[in-house]
């Protein structure tokens, strides 16, 4: 009983730092979600992690949703076309990485985590004047450039269980010119489905502890509330702030590579 209160304390944390960093710099805080339930909660099983991961970090982003669409960031017609064709990617992305043995998983785990924190800390936004609104004028151009980019970003979300917010925003604005606010707010669109469709394809494994998600979430809607609230007191320092989030990702990204760097020796050795 101690071990599941200690477990159950240690996931509402885990969820409230996810949260907060969502909620102070608008993105990134899905990316430590993997490592915080395997190291810092011990759940037991890799892949029983990522399906836990998904839930939490799709329901956080759902509620993250319905703040910035009062707010007006959300573009609907580009988050639609994104995520509808992401949904297939991150259904085929989550068949792939149940198949992959969960330490080597966790492996390259780590080092998508160097890039996304590299990427990070040089990554730039894009003005409000290069943005133009989906519509059936530009349908035909800007449609595909959405859709197979909303593909391929469900792809990696899928296979490694994380709402791919990192790879959403830049991709939107690739896609469309979209500024980084609202490339932030009509992102959710994409994280909310690319994880629920994630924690679906676990569940029907036995992969998610319902538990466990419950008290992420509860710990992830209290951060994010803090995290929002603190974002408008340190808006001249949220770039210092991503900033020190992505040098924290990096060094993450590198104790989980070199914690699966034998499990990869191995897949190779064979």
């Amino acid at each position: 009983m101690t071990g599941l209160m200690s477990a159950d304390i240690l996931a509402a944390a885990s969820g409230g730092l996810v949260g907060l960093v969502l909620g102070l710099i608008g993105g990134g805080g899905s990316i430590i979600a993997l490592p915080l339930l395997v190291y810092v909660v011990g759940m037991p099983s890799v892949h029983l992690a990522i399906g836990t991961s998904a839930l939490a970090v799709a329901l956080n982003a759902g509620a993250s949703l319905a703040a910035h669409n009062r707010a007006g960031t959300v573009r609907w017609p580009c988050a639609l076309v994104f995520a509808v064709a992401g949904i297939l990617g991150a259904w085929f992305g989550a068949q792939a990485g149940k198949a992959v043995d969960g330490q080597k998983l966790l492996a390259l785990f780590g080092l998508l985590m160097i890039g996304v924190g590299l990427n990070m800390l040089r990554s730039g936004t894009a003005g409000e004047e290069d943005f133009e609104r989906l519509s059936r004028s530009n349908i035909s151009t800007m449609g595909p450039w959405l859709a197979g980019t909303g593909f391929a970003v469900g792809l990696l979300s899928g296979f490694f269980g994380i709402g791919g917010g990192f790879l959403v925003v830049p991709g939107l604005m690739l896609a469309s010119g979209m500024p980084l606010p609202n490339a932030i707010g009509t992102s959710l669109v994409a994280v909310t489905a690319f994880g629920l469709t994630t924690a679906g394809s676990y569940a029907t494994a036995g992969l998610v502890d319902w538990r466990i998600a419950g008290f992420a979430i509860g710990g992830g809607v209290a951060g994010a509330v803090l995290g929002t609230r603190a974002s408008v007191r340190l808006a001249g320092s949220r770039k210092a702030l991503a900033r020190i989030f992505a040098a924290v990702v990096i060094l993450t990204g590198l104790y989980i590579l070199w914690r699966g760097v034998p499990a990869l020796l191995a897949g190779w050795g064979g």
